[in-house]
């Protein structure tokens, strides 16, 4: 599935600020290879049903064994582990006799040292892999997950790595097994090593994403084939907010477009970014927070929500909301399924222009039945020349004001809004009293 840059920046997937960032809520990795792998999958959301449906069966063995799941991989294990595969070890002799291990030691004592530390976190490292193994080979696991399996049964199928395997954690290894284990995981197991650190990052992965969904109660969405984009949620709710408002909403051929109105701080855009959370999410493979969550495959998602102006390339903040959404048309009139996200349509011009400008979009994106959009705007004006079209379905939230005090439902209901608050909020926060009081 399809994102760029502005998409991942407004939905704020990947933030500098961990506490608006999607990514940081939901990384439970053990291990900077772990990290990488979570943020690879991020980053390349499956366009394949048959990928998203197997990384969701992973992800379920997982979940069902997270009670077993061992422990012993830290970073400093595989830290270990890559320094000493990094080392400039002195050769170990090919025979490794008892005398010639004892030389090796006493000519080399520095070089053996650095081996008898290492072989701890080798073994600790193997031992975790070959539980991993155990834990992971079930009947019916995907085919991705049988893959890793038997990948790991096979690297870890040489007789060396077999007898570490068989010792006890706490038994100690004599010379000889110190510089012939040395020599055999320096020299001869080196890219099996690397290779088996890839496999635990990769899983790694998918544990955070099982995590992710134990803690915060997220749910496999239910993807169904068909043609046209379908989206219909239940309790539905934006995944950074520690108490949110669920949301339902039901959308397909018939009803593709959201026509969203009310005041600023209503909640227009939490629900506009829930939705195009959840469906990233979605396409990850993992789950959503939904109670229910059912959609088709989408090939992309675009959006145009935190557009800036340029004061480098002298562009203003209208003209690069014109590029976006020319930029969006261009994109999505290709045939495929798009999720089109827009918040505010036309902020940087007047309220005249805004209104012309923002009818004549929404009449030429209704055309589109492929994809599916969410569009707000306080622009509630132009509602009522858009009822004529029946696949525009009118939301708005609602909000009260009494006792001179705000409040907020946060509730999606039918209709458009037509609230002006702007100016009471403006007096709420004693700015026309400070207005009044200058110069006095």
């Amino acid at each position: 599935m399809q994102l760029d840059a502005f998409t991942y920046s407004d939905l704020s997937i990947f933030h500098r600020d961990e506490t608006y960032s999607v990514f940081h809520k939901l990384d439970f990795t053990t291990t900077i290879g772990g990290r990488l792998a979570l943020e690879d999958v991020f980053r390349n959301p499956h366009s394949q049903l048959e990928d998203i449906l197997s990384t969701q069966q992973a992800i379920q063995i997982i979940l069902n064994n997270l009670d077993q799941w061992p422990s012993g991989i830290t970073n400093g294990t595989i830290l270990m582990i890559e320094k000493f595969l990094g080392y400039q070890l002195d050769p170990v002799p090919k025979k490794t006799t008892a005398f010639e291990c004892y030389i090796y030691r006493v000519v080399h004592l520095s070089d053996y040292s650095r081996i008898t530390f290492s072989i701890g976190h080798f073994q600790t490292f193997l031992k975790v892999m070959h539980q991993l193994c155990g834990l992971l080979n079930k009947h019916d696991a995907p085919q991705n997950l049988k893959a890793i399996v038997s990948n790991i049964n096979r690297l870890l199928s040489p007789e060396p790595v077999q007898q570490l395997l068989s010792k006890k954690a706490d038994e100690s290894f004599s010379v000889m097994e110190n510089v012939s284990n040395g020599g055999f995981f320096h020299q001869q197991f080196r890219s099996q090593l690397f290779g088996l650190i890839d496999i635990f990052s990769q899983l790694d992965a998918w544990y955070s994403m099982a995590v992710a969904m134990k803690r915060f109660k997220l749910n496999f969405p239910l993807f169904i084939k068909q043609d046209q984009p379908v989206l219909e949620a239940s309790g539905l709710y934006h995944i950074l907010l520690d108490k949110p408002m669920p949301y339902n909403i039901k959308m397909d051929p018939s009803t593709n477009f959201i026509f969203l109105t009310g005041a600023n701080m209503a909640g227009k855009s939490t629900f506009i970014k829930a939705v195009g959370l959840s469906v990233f999410l979605a396409h990850l493979g993992m789950g959503v927070p939904a109670l229910h969550f059912k959609l088709s495959l989408f090939d992309g998602i675009l959006s145009n929500i935190n557009v800036t102006d340029n004061l480098v390339k002298g562009e203003s903040y209208f003209y690069n909301e014109v590029q976006r959404i020319k930029h969006t048309i261009l994109k999505i009139n290709d045939g495929k399924k798009w999720l089109v996200l827009i918040d505010e349509l036309f902020k940087g011009t007047n309220i005249q222009d805004a209104m012309r400008c923002s009818t004549e979009v929404v009449q030429g994106l209704i055309r589109i039945n492929q994809a599916i959009f969410v569009l707000s705007t306080h622009l509630y004006e132009i509602g009522e020349s858009l009822q004529k079209f029946p696949n525009i379905s009118f939301n708005y939230f609602e909000t009260l004001f009494e006792d001179e005090q705000l409040k907020f439902s946060y509730q999606l209901k039918e209709g458009i809004s037509n609230d002006r608050l702007g100016y009471h909020i403006l007096k709420r926060e004693g700015v026309v009293d400070l207005l009044q009081s200058l110069g006095k």
